[in-house]
């Protein structure tokens, strides 16, 4: 126990010395909400890649569809770092630095009022934010609770109430300096750990091939293999057409996230795109890759202890249980992992929340003369608001993990992928198209909660994003285009000649 504190006391302090350090940085809107927009490459990757994964992947992704698809759940982890990472990189990270900055947006919403010249749009997109971000915020602290439940015997209210606090406080102190150098540090962690943790299991089973071996002999209870052995080894595993929606939702999902779309918002130049892009892809392929590797093999950990009363498998305590058993400094080090990866999500979601709510609703539309410092305070109080909400839905969370993420992803990526995207690349984009999105988006994410039209609420998120990506462009070629003059003038940010035009390159 005394091993374990004392990794936690050294956590924390390290957190709060940063937001210290980091107040230098948030002395105007710009450096609070983007740093200055002047991020170099190793927190720029590093903090797309621990916004990505938190406790939900670690504790309710893995456990969940680990047990479901066995050694093949690895697959989500793949996409996650080739859909999710290197090519949102490619497809979106220049583009949105160089559009964002013409148009002078500082967040998704303002990028849509921008874009389509639509205050109404801006207002609208900031609702959908601030909805629907506080499910998964709920989410992050509810994998986290179970890991000191496991680790320390601490009861659950004090877990949430002691990490929103120490959130809270750098987040508060430092803006996004604080959040993307905490995101660093914490990523050196999860990295040196998820590798630390995955020998440490499959060692305690044997090895890798005498655990292959074991999960080779489990029957599938999946229909489409009919009990067979041997599916949870298998390439696609025992059931791939749910394994697809899953690979859809937790990778395309972050193209329309603002969360993390608002990282490319604070790149540097040129070198911290390629540079970035390369590191955070090789972070998901470790992080993700690894947690979904571990959770393969959740039904070697077959026990009473991951069952509830009704006989039904409580998904979140797979993972828990599976670390149960390893040695003091390894649960001191897991703990510490699922920690960094949880504070890092949750320092993103709440900043991007206070941020959308400030700069998009009340600024101009509430407030109408709001200085600099206003804003800043504003954004420092909602920050407090935002935590203190989560916490409240945490301390009695409605249902499992997956399905609390489930829903926040596919409503906000299901309603700004599509308008985003074609925003960066087509003219022909409209604001019916934008409407039309946003509605089919939330839409479809809120009526099927309802009424449960698609089984899983994961792959409804993921037909929520792939059916904007059909109405945007469809409704655009039947509405009424934009002034061409206007936007001429918006595209013309990639045309500016530097050494080679601002589609190839950053460089000033």
């Amino acid at each position: 126990m005394g091993i374990k504190l004392v990794l936690l006391v050294i956590f924390f302090a390290v957190m709060v010395g940063v937001g210290i350090y980091s107040r230098r940085h948030a002395t105007s809107v710009d450096g609070f909400v983007l740093g200055g927009r002047s991020v170099g490459p190793w927190l720029t990757a590093f903090a797309y890649g621990t916004s990505y994964f938190s406790a939900v992947v670690f504790v309710g992704y893995a456990g969940q569809f680990g047990w479901k698809y066995g050694i093949a759940s690895t697959w989500i982890g793949i996409g996650n770092a080739v859909i999710g990472s290197l090519l949102a990189w490619v497809v979106l990270g220049r583009r949105t630095k160089v559009m964002t900055q013409h148009l002078g947006s500082r967040t998704m919403p303002d990028f849509f009022g921008q874009r389509y010249a639509s205050k109404a749009l801006k207002i609208t997109a900031s609702v959908i934010v601030f909805i629907f971000l506080i499910p998964y915020t709920a989410s992050v602290y509810n994998g986290l609770s179970r890991l000191f439940g496991m680790a320390f015997n601490i009861p659950y209210t004090w877990c949430v109430v002691a990490m929103a606090l120490f959130t809270a406080v750098y987040v508060i102190l430092g803006g996004y300096m604080a959040t993307a150098i905490n995101d660093f540090i914490q990523g050196i962690i999860m990295l040196i750990g998820i590798v630390a943790v995955i020998a440490a299991v499959l060692n305690g089973q044997g090895g890798f091939m005498n655990a292959i071996s074991q999960m080779a002999q489990i029957p599938s209870d999946a229909v489409v293999t009919q009990g067979q052995p041997g599916a949870f080894v298998s390439f696609f595993g025992p059931d791939p057409a749910n394994l697809l929606g899953v690979v859809v939702l937790t990778s395309l999902g972050t193209w329309g996230l603002p969360q993390m779309i608002g990282k490319f918002y604070a790149i540097k130049d040129e070198k911290s795109i390629n540079t970035g892009t390369v590191i955070s892809t090789l972070f998901a392929i470790i992080v993700s890759g690894g947690c979904y590797f571990l959770g393969g093999f959740g039904r070697l950990f077959d026990s009473p202890a991951i069952y509830d009363e009704t006989g039904a498998v409580v998904y979140d305590s797979i993972i828990p249980y599976m670390l149960s058993a390893l040695p003091d400094i390894l649960v001191g080090i897991v703990v510490v992992l699922v920690l960094s990866a949880s504070m890092s999500t949750l320092s993103s979601l709440v900043l991007t929340s206070s941020s959308t709510l400030t700069l998009d609703l009340l600024k101009g539309s509430v407030v109408k003369n709001m200085s600099e410092k206003k804003q800043i305070i504003t954004m420092q109080a909602l920050i407090v608001f935002f935590i203190l909400l989560s916490v409240v839905i945490a301390l009695d969370p409605p249902t499992f993990i997956a399905q609390l993420m489930g829903i926040s992803w596919g409503a906000l990526a299901g309603a700004f992928l599509a308008p985003f995207l074609y925003g960066l690349y087509w003219k022909g984009v409209t604001r019916a198209g934008v409407w039309a999105g946003f509605i089919a988006g939330v839409g479809l994410t809120v009526s099927n909660m309802f009424i449960g039209y698609i089984e899983s609420s994961i792959n409804a998120g993921a037909a929520a994003m792939v059916a904007g990506l059909v109405i945007v462009p469809v409704v655009s070629l039947l509405t009424p285009k934009m002034k061409k003059e206007k936007v001429d003038e918006i595209f013309t940010c990639y045309e500016e000649k530097v050494m080679i035009t601002k589609k190839h390159s950053l460089q000033e």
